[in-house]
Protein backbone atom coordinates (compact mmCIF):
# COMPACT_ATOMS: atom_id res chain seq x y z
CA UNK A 1 0.00 0.00 0.00
CA UNK A 2 1.17 3.40 -1.02
CA UNK A 3 0.26 6.68 0.40
CA UNK A 4 -2.96 7.71 -1.52
CA UNK A 5 -3.51 10.89 -3.64
CA UNK A 6 -6.36 12.54 -2.04
CA UNK A 7 -9.90 13.65 -3.13
CA UNK A 8 -9.44 17.28 -4.44
CA UNK A 9 -12.10 19.85 -3.25
CA UNK A 10 -13.39 22.22 -4.90
CA UNK A 11 -10.28 24.73 -3.70
CA UNK A 12 -7.88 22.47 -4.73
CA UNK A 13 -9.10 22.43 -8.22
CA UNK A 14 -9.48 26.21 -8.28
CA UNK A 15 -5.98 26.57 -7.01
CA UNK A 16 -4.89 24.39 -10.00
CA UNK A 17 -6.77 26.45 -12.92
CA UNK A 18 -5.15 29.28 -11.70
CA UNK A 19 -1.75 27.49 -11.90
CA UNK A 20 -2.85 26.55 -15.41
CA UNK A 21 -3.15 30.04 -16.55
CA UNK A 22 0.12 31.37 -14.95
CA UNK A 23 1.42 28.14 -17.47
CA UNK A 24 -0.31 28.78 -20.39
CA UNK A 25 0.92 32.13 -20.23
CA UNK A 26 4.46 31.01 -19.78
CA UNK A 27 3.81 28.90 -22.52
CA UNK A 28 2.72 31.38 -24.67
CA UNK A 29 6.07 33.61 -23.55
CA UNK A 30 7.99 31.22 -24.95
CA UNK A 31 6.58 29.84 -27.78
CA UNK A 32 8.35 32.09 -30.15
CA UNK A 33 11.85 31.86 -29.47
CA UNK A 34 13.90 35.02 -28.14
CA UNK A 35 17.43 36.08 -27.33
CA UNK A 36 17.24 35.64 -23.85
CA UNK A 37 15.33 32.03 -24.04
CA UNK A 38 18.79 30.07 -23.61
CA UNK A 39 20.15 31.77 -20.88
CA UNK A 40 16.65 31.31 -19.11
CA UNK A 41 16.76 28.10 -19.34
CA UNK A 42 20.34 27.55 -17.99
CA UNK A 43 19.70 29.69 -15.33
CA UNK A 44 16.51 27.48 -14.41
CA UNK A 45 18.65 24.73 -14.51
CA UNK A 46 20.98 25.77 -12.54
CA UNK A 47 18.61 27.30 -9.63
CA UNK A 48 17.08 23.67 -9.46
CA UNK A 49 20.13 21.88 -9.24
CA UNK A 50 21.60 24.08 -6.29
CA UNK A 51 18.01 23.80 -4.67
CA UNK A 52 18.13 20.18 -3.98
CA UNK A 53 21.61 20.04 -3.61
CA UNK A 54 21.98 22.81 -0.98
CA UNK A 55 18.97 21.06 1.06
CA UNK A 56 21.37 17.85 1.56
CA UNK A 57 24.04 20.73 2.78
CA UNK A 58 26.05 20.35 -0.78
CA UNK A 59 26.09 24.47 -0.86
CA UNK A 60 27.59 26.17 -4.24
CA UNK A 61 27.06 29.50 -5.43
CA UNK A 62 24.87 30.26 -8.50
CA UNK A 63 27.41 30.84 -10.59
CA UNK A 64 29.41 27.43 -9.89
CA UNK A 65 25.75 25.26 -10.70
CA UNK A 66 25.41 27.89 -13.87
CA UNK A 67 29.32 26.51 -14.13
CA UNK A 68 28.13 22.83 -13.96
CA UNK A 69 25.72 23.56 -16.54
CA UNK A 70 27.79 24.80 -18.89
CA UNK A 71 30.49 21.73 -18.10
CA UNK A 72 33.10 24.10 -16.78
CA UNK A 73 34.97 24.53 -13.82
CA UNK A 74 34.21 25.52 -10.58
CA UNK A 75 35.30 29.02 -9.09
CA UNK A 76 34.73 28.21 -5.47
CA UNK A 77 32.54 24.65 -5.04
CA UNK A 78 34.16 22.31 -2.90
CA UNK A 79 35.04 18.99 -4.05
CA UNK A 80 32.62 17.22 -2.66
CA UNK A 81 29.68 19.51 -3.12
CA UNK A 82 30.79 20.32 -6.98
CA UNK A 83 30.66 16.27 -7.45
CA UNK A 84 27.62 16.09 -5.98
CA UNK A 85 26.11 18.95 -8.42
CA UNK A 86 27.62 17.71 -11.27
CA UNK A 87 26.24 14.01 -10.26
CA UNK A 88 23.10 16.04 -10.26
CA UNK A 89 23.27 18.14 -13.10
CA UNK A 90 23.23 14.69 -15.22
CA UNK A 91 20.48 13.22 -13.77
CA UNK A 92 18.37 16.34 -14.06
CA UNK A 93 19.38 16.65 -17.61
CA UNK A 94 18.75 13.05 -18.49
CA UNK A 95 15.41 13.54 -16.96
CA UNK A 96 14.81 16.77 -19.20
CA UNK A 97 16.08 14.22 -22.53
CA UNK A 98 13.16 12.18 -21.28
CA UNK A 99 10.67 14.94 -22.01
CA UNK A 100 8.04 13.92 -25.18
CA UNK A 101 10.27 10.96 -25.70
CA UNK A 102 7.16 8.59 -27.18
CA UNK A 103 8.75 5.13 -26.31
CA UNK A 104 8.81 6.33 -22.66
CA UNK A 105 7.64 4.22 -19.76
CA UNK A 106 8.31 4.00 -16.14
CA UNK A 107 10.52 1.12 -14.10
CA UNK A 108 12.53 0.49 -11.55
CA UNK A 109 15.30 0.45 -13.63
CA UNK A 110 15.26 4.06 -14.66
CA UNK A 111 14.95 5.02 -10.97
CA UNK A 112 17.89 3.21 -9.95
CA UNK A 113 20.08 4.89 -12.62
CA UNK A 114 18.91 8.06 -11.53
CA UNK A 115 19.97 7.39 -8.90
CA UNK A 116 23.39 5.78 -9.11
CA UNK A 117 24.44 9.23 -11.26
CA UNK A 118 23.13 11.44 -8.42
CA UNK A 119 25.40 9.36 -6.02
CA UNK A 120 28.18 7.78 -8.38
CA UNK A 121 30.58 9.78 -6.01
CA UNK A 122 29.91 8.00 -3.04
CA UNK A 123 30.36 4.19 -3.87
CA UNK A 124 29.69 3.45 -0.03
CA UNK A 125 26.51 4.29 -0.06
CA UNK A 126 25.34 1.85 -2.88
CA UNK A 127 24.33 4.38 -5.76
CA UNK A 128 21.90 2.42 -7.35
CA UNK A 129 21.05 -0.14 -4.84
CA UNK A 130 18.16 -0.61 -2.77
CA UNK A 131 19.05 -0.05 0.77
CA UNK A 132 19.98 -3.40 2.77
CA UNK A 133 19.04 -2.31 6.36
CA UNK A 134 16.71 0.12 8.61
CA UNK A 135 16.73 4.01 7.31
CA UNK A 136 16.69 6.38 10.37
CA UNK A 137 16.02 10.31 9.11
CA UNK A 138 17.72 12.31 11.84
CA UNK A 139 16.79 16.10 12.57
CA UNK A 140 20.65 17.35 12.83
CA UNK A 141 19.54 20.49 14.65
CA UNK A 142 17.73 18.62 17.47
CA UNK A 143 19.69 15.54 17.15
CA UNK A 144 15.75 13.75 17.37
CA UNK A 145 15.06 10.73 15.06
CA UNK A 146 11.75 12.39 12.71
CA UNK A 147 11.06 9.28 10.78
CA UNK A 148 11.90 5.87 10.31
CA UNK A 149 11.44 3.72 6.60
CA UNK A 150 9.57 0.48 6.15
CA UNK A 151 11.53 -2.70 6.83
CA UNK A 152 14.06 -3.01 4.11
CA UNK A 153 12.62 -6.31 3.18
CA UNK A 154 9.37 -4.64 1.96
CA UNK A 155 11.51 -1.44 -0.18
CA UNK A 156 11.36 -3.69 -3.27
CA UNK A 157 7.71 -4.57 -3.57
CA UNK A 158 6.87 -1.09 -2.14
CA UNK A 159 8.78 -0.09 -5.31
CA UNK A 160 7.30 -2.21 -7.85
CA UNK A 161 3.87 -0.51 -6.43
CA UNK A 162 5.26 2.81 -7.21
CA UNK A 163 6.34 2.20 -10.59
CA UNK A 164 2.97 0.90 -11.25
CA UNK A 165 1.24 3.88 -10.02
CA UNK A 166 3.48 6.07 -12.18
CA UNK A 167 2.88 4.17 -15.06
CA UNK A 168 -1.07 3.84 -14.63
CA UNK A 169 -2.71 5.65 -17.67
CA UNK A 170 -4.13 8.49 -16.82
CA UNK A 171 -7.12 8.97 -14.43
CA UNK A 172 -7.87 12.72 -14.47
CA UNK A 173 -5.45 13.68 -11.62
CA UNK A 174 -3.53 16.60 -12.51
CA UNK A 175 0.20 16.32 -12.92
CA UNK A 176 1.01 18.40 -10.32
CA UNK A 177 -0.21 16.07 -8.28
CA UNK A 178 0.52 13.47 -9.25
CA UNK A 179 4.28 14.25 -9.44
CA UNK A 180 3.71 15.50 -5.93
CA UNK A 181 2.45 11.96 -4.76
CA UNK A 182 5.69 10.39 -6.75
CA UNK A 183 7.59 12.98 -4.57
CA UNK A 184 6.07 11.76 -1.24
CA UNK A 185 5.93 8.07 -1.80
CA UNK A 186 9.52 7.64 -2.42
CA UNK A 187 10.41 9.60 0.28
CA UNK A 188 8.73 8.26 2.71
CA UNK A 189 9.18 4.38 0.83
CA UNK A 190 12.90 5.70 1.52
CA UNK A 191 14.50 2.84 -0.76
CA UNK A 192 18.13 4.13 -0.79
CA UNK A 193 20.65 4.08 1.92
CA UNK A 194 21.44 7.54 1.00
CA UNK A 195 19.99 10.72 -1.62
CA UNK A 196 16.26 9.93 -1.18
CA UNK A 197 15.68 12.83 -0.55
CA UNK A 198 17.52 14.25 -3.69
CA UNK A 199 15.72 11.22 -5.50
CA UNK A 200 12.49 12.26 -4.39
CA UNK A 201 12.86 15.40 -6.44
CA UNK A 202 14.29 14.71 -9.03
CA UNK A 203 11.14 12.32 -9.75
CA UNK A 204 9.13 14.42 -8.82
CA UNK A 205 10.41 16.60 -11.93
CA UNK A 206 10.65 13.82 -14.02
CA UNK A 207 6.83 13.33 -13.69
CA UNK A 208 6.18 17.09 -14.32
CA UNK A 209 8.62 16.94 -17.54
CA UNK A 210 6.02 14.28 -19.06
CA UNK A 211 3.41 17.52 -19.08
CA UNK A 212 4.14 19.35 -22.17
CA UNK A 213 2.30 21.86 -20.91
CA UNK A 214 5.57 24.24 -20.71
CA UNK A 215 9.01 24.13 -21.18
CA UNK A 216 10.27 21.06 -18.92
CA UNK A 217 13.15 22.89 -16.98
CA UNK A 218 10.14 25.51 -15.81
CA UNK A 219 8.01 23.13 -14.16
CA UNK A 220 10.54 21.87 -11.71
CA UNK A 221 10.08 23.70 -8.00
CA UNK A 222 13.32 22.47 -6.56
CA UNK A 223 14.44 26.08 -6.40
CA UNK A 224 11.26 26.68 -4.55
CA UNK A 225 12.43 23.62 -2.44
CA UNK A 226 15.52 24.57 -1.24
CA UNK A 227 14.69 28.35 -0.40
CA UNK A 228 11.76 26.83 2.03
CA UNK A 229 13.75 23.91 3.40
CA UNK A 230 11.93 24.47 7.14
CA UNK A 231 8.81 24.07 5.49
CA UNK A 232 9.60 21.85 3.06
CA UNK A 233 10.66 19.46 5.57
CA UNK A 234 7.99 20.47 8.44
CA UNK A 235 5.24 19.58 6.05
CA UNK A 236 7.21 15.96 5.30
CA UNK A 237 7.32 15.19 9.09
CA UNK A 238 3.55 15.87 9.46
CA UNK A 239 2.01 13.40 6.52
CA UNK A 240 4.83 11.04 7.38
CA UNK A 241 4.14 10.96 11.11
CA UNK A 242 7.68 9.44 12.12
CA UNK A 243 7.13 6.18 10.46
CA UNK A 244 6.09 4.42 7.27
CA UNK A 245 1.96 5.33 7.64
CA UNK A 246 0.75 5.46 4.15
CA UNK A 247 -2.71 5.71 5.37
CA UNK A 248 -1.97 8.79 6.40
CA UNK A 249 -3.55 11.96 5.19
CA UNK A 250 -1.56 13.73 2.21
CA UNK A 251 -3.25 16.80 1.34
CA UNK A 252 -0.70 18.93 3.60
CA UNK A 253 2.03 18.16 0.96
CA UNK A 254 -0.38 18.02 -1.93
CA UNK A 255 -1.04 21.52 -0.93
CA UNK A 256 2.26 22.94 -0.28
CA UNK A 257 3.29 21.34 -3.45
CA UNK A 258 0.37 23.59 -5.22
CA UNK A 259 1.41 26.51 -3.24
CA UNK A 260 4.87 26.05 -4.61
CA UNK A 261 4.02 25.84 -8.20
CA UNK A 262 1.59 28.92 -8.24
CA UNK A 263 4.96 30.60 -6.75
CA UNK A 264 6.49 29.60 -9.33
CA UNK A 265 5.00 29.86 -12.02
CA UNK A 266 4.09 33.54 -11.27
CA UNK A 267 8.36 34.34 -10.98
CA UNK A 268 9.30 32.80 -14.28
CA UNK A 269 6.07 35.05 -15.85
CA UNK A 270 8.14 37.80 -14.15
CA UNK A 271 11.54 36.74 -15.04
CA UNK A 272 10.52 36.15 -18.87
CA UNK A 273 9.07 40.04 -19.01
CA UNK A 274 12.35 41.23 -16.85
CA UNK A 275 14.51 39.80 -19.24
CA UNK A 276 12.87 41.00 -22.10
CA UNK A 277 13.78 44.73 -20.97
CA UNK A 278 16.94 43.96 -19.56
CA UNK A 279 18.12 42.79 -22.88
CA UNK A 280 16.62 45.54 -24.56
CA UNK A 281 18.46 48.08 -22.39
CA UNK A 282 21.67 45.83 -23.22
CA UNK A 283 21.16 45.78 -26.67
CA UNK A 284 20.38 49.97 -26.74
CA UNK A 285 24.17 50.00 -24.95
CA UNK A 286 26.31 47.43 -27.34
CA UNK A 287 24.57 49.91 -30.23
CA UNK A 288 25.63 53.04 -28.60
CA UNK A 289 28.94 51.52 -27.82
CA UNK A 290 29.28 49.72 -31.29
CA UNK A 291 30.19 46.82 -30.05
CA UNK A 292 29.32 43.22 -31.79
CA UNK A 293 26.00 41.38 -30.91
CA UNK A 294 28.01 38.67 -29.08
CA UNK A 295 28.81 40.50 -25.89
CA UNK A 296 25.07 41.00 -25.23
CA UNK A 297 24.95 37.84 -23.35
CA UNK A 298 27.22 38.25 -21.12
CA UNK A 299 26.10 41.70 -20.50
CA UNK A 300 22.70 40.68 -19.59
CA UNK A 301 24.54 37.94 -17.61
CA UNK A 302 26.54 40.17 -15.74
CA UNK A 303 23.27 42.40 -15.42
CA UNK A 304 21.46 39.84 -13.36
CA UNK A 305 24.54 39.38 -10.75
CA UNK A 306 26.26 36.66 -12.56
CA UNK A 307 29.75 36.12 -12.31
CA UNK A 308 32.05 36.10 -15.74
CA UNK A 309 34.77 34.40 -16.41
CA UNK A 310 36.80 33.94 -19.88
CA UNK A 311 35.46 30.89 -20.52
CA UNK A 312 31.96 32.10 -19.60
CA UNK A 313 32.37 34.37 -21.95
CA UNK A 314 34.06 32.20 -24.84
CA UNK A 315 30.93 29.63 -24.24
CA UNK A 316 28.38 32.67 -24.52
CA UNK A 317 29.90 34.42 -27.53
CA UNK A 318 31.40 31.42 -28.85
CA UNK A 319 34.28 32.67 -29.77
CA UNK A 320 38.50 31.85 -28.56
CA UNK A 321 40.33 33.06 -25.39
CA UNK A 322 41.72 36.05 -27.59
CA UNK A 323 38.49 37.37 -28.88
CA UNK A 324 37.09 36.99 -25.56
CA UNK A 325 39.97 38.91 -23.70
CA UNK A 326 39.59 41.61 -26.17
CA UNK A 327 36.04 41.88 -25.56
CA UNK A 328 36.00 41.99 -22.07
CA UNK A 329 39.01 44.51 -21.89
CA UNK A 330 36.67 46.54 -24.16
CA UNK A 331 33.64 46.26 -21.77
CA UNK A 332 35.50 46.74 -18.63
CA UNK A 333 37.37 50.05 -20.46
CA UNK A 334 33.46 51.28 -21.66
CA UNK A 335 32.54 50.80 -17.65
CA UNK A 336 30.20 48.06 -18.41
CA UNK A 337 32.19 45.40 -16.45
CA UNK A 338 34.54 45.31 -13.35
CA UNK A 339 37.63 43.10 -13.53
CA UNK A 340 38.48 41.50 -9.66
CA UNK A 341 41.03 38.91 -9.21
CA UNK A 342 44.42 37.87 -11.15
CA UNK A 343 45.08 35.85 -14.59
CA UNK A 344 43.41 32.01 -13.94
CA UNK A 345 41.37 33.76 -10.93
CA UNK A 346 39.88 36.68 -13.24
CA UNK A 347 36.38 37.25 -12.82
CA UNK A 348 34.15 40.05 -14.41
CA UNK A 349 31.51 41.40 -12.85
CA UNK A 350 28.45 43.93 -13.89
CA UNK A 351 29.35 47.64 -13.09
CA UNK A 352 26.82 49.80 -11.38
CA UNK A 353 25.69 51.00 -14.49
CA UNK A 354 24.65 47.69 -15.40
CA UNK A 355 22.93 46.31 -12.36
CA UNK A 356 21.16 48.82 -12.08
CA UNK A 357 19.29 48.09 -15.34
CA UNK A 358 18.06 44.58 -13.82
CA UNK A 359 17.51 46.80 -9.96
CA UNK A 360 14.75 48.84 -12.00
CA UNK A 361 12.94 46.06 -12.92
CA UNK A 362 13.19 43.64 -10.71
CA UNK A 363 9.81 42.30 -8.97
CA UNK A 364 9.32 40.54 -5.91
CA UNK A 365 9.46 36.91 -5.55
CA UNK A 366 5.36 35.76 -5.38
CA UNK A 367 4.62 35.84 -1.88
CA UNK A 368 0.66 34.94 -2.06
CA UNK A 369 -0.76 32.14 -0.62
CA UNK A 370 -3.05 30.74 -4.15
CA UNK A 371 -5.45 29.14 -1.01
CA UNK A 372 -6.33 32.53 0.29
CA UNK A 373 -8.96 34.57 -1.37
CA UNK A 374 -6.89 37.45 -1.97
CA UNK A 375 -4.52 35.29 -3.84
CA UNK A 376 -4.96 36.02 -7.86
Amino acid sequence: MLFRTPSLTAEDRAVIERIDVIRRRLSYALSTPQRWDGFLRRDALARAIRGSNTIEGYDVTLDDAAAAVDHDDPVAAAPDSWAAVTGYRDALSYILRLAGDPSFKYDEGLIRGLHYMILRHVPAKRPGQWRAGPVHVVDERRGVVVYVGPDADHVPELMVALVAALGRPDDGTPTMVQAAMAHLNLAMIHPFADGNGRMARALQTLVLTQDGIVSPVFSSIEEYLGRFQDDYYAVLTEVGGGAWQPARDARPWVRFCLTAHYRCARDFLHRTKEMEIVWNAVESIRRDLDAPERVEPALVMAAFGRRLRNATYRTAAEVSFQVASKDLRRLVAAGLLEARGERRGRVYVGSNRLTAIRNAVRQPRTTENPFEPAAE
